[in-house]
């Protein structure tokens, strides 16, 4: 049964981390372009909502910031809708919040309103729980692992220790996977309020696993990052192209990471089919 950080105990010689929007759960679309950009724009009262939607798809799906943790992206299209001419209000307390905490979770944002309830932080956590909320109450039943990522989870934990590490709430994990049963071949849950993922991949290092028997799989350059910061491996799930991802990892990578016989020219070449299609939309 999966656990929660502070109950993990390393059982196997490898641990692999996996991410779950847009990696194994086919639900990253669908919850930027129903819940996080329209209540962002209805929460903080953009006129334009097609220029804003189009902004927050192009920052959080379609680029290099893709899968970036959801206050940042949010400063990130509110900064751009005011330029592009939108009266927003002064976000000078969310930035300097979304610059500089620890931990970017709905609860770390509690804790600065306590401090100061300054209106752009109180608006930022009301969008962030009505999202929440949204997706709570009617994805469930539309989610769905992408096509490959049952049977790949399956094989990842007879070959070693699994945690997720997301920047989803680890409640919303729970019942996203429970659902879709993949929940047995988890060991421990990183989810957002256990801190950023090159966080939770610190401290699963503390466990006693070497650099090179860490693989984080992702979709986006944040999950690269958060590998490289720790040293450990990575491995991409390369967005529209999800099945054959999986599929490889399951057949070709998995066994090479076993073996030690992953960094190097494999990991080098998977990475950079990685950033070749992160490029494509980025030119």
């Amino acid at each position: 049964m999966a656990v929660l950080p502070n109950e993990f105990t390393k059982q196997n010689q490898f641990l692999v981390c996996v991410d779950s929007d847009g990696c194994a759960m086919d639900t990253m679309n669908v919850k930027h372009f129903e819940f996080f950009g329209p209540i962002a724009a209805d929460v903080f009262g953009i006129e334009n909502k097609e220029a804003f939607q189009e902004d927050w798809n192009r920052v959080n799906l379609f680029s290099s910031t893709r899968g970036v943790n959801r206050f940042t992206a949010l400063v990130m299209c509110l900064d751009d809708a005011a330029a592009a001419g939108e009266s927003i209000m002064n976000i000078d307390a969310l930035r300097d919040w979304a610059n500089s905490a620890t931990s970017l979770s709905n609860a770390s944002l509690k804790e600065a309103i306590e401090a100061n309830e300054e209106p752009s932080l109180v608006t930022a956590l009301d969008w962030s729980n009505k999202v929440n909320e949204g997706i709570h109450t009617e994805l469930t039943g539309r989610d769905e692992p992408f096509p490959g990522a049952k049977a790949g989870l399956e094989k990842l934990a007879e070959a070693g220790d699994v945690a997720i590490v997301s920047s989803a709430n680890s409640e919303a994990l729970q019942s996203e996977w429970t659902r879709h049963d993949l929940m047995p071949s988890v060991d421990v849950i990183y989810g957002q309020e256990a801190g950023s993922k090159a966080d939770a991949i610190a401290d699963l290092l503390k466990h006693g696993y070497a650099k090179d028997e860490i693989l984080m799989v992702g979709d986006a350059p944040g999950d690269l990052k958060a590998a490289q910061t720790n040293g450990v491996l990575y491995y991409p799930i390369l967005f529209g192209n999800e099945e054959f991802s999986w599929d490889r990892l399951r057949n070709e990578a998995l066994a090479k990471f076993n073996n030690k016989e992953y960094a190097g020219e494999y990991q080098d070449k998977v990475i950079g089919e990685f950033q070749d299609l992160l490029a494509k939309y980025d030119a």
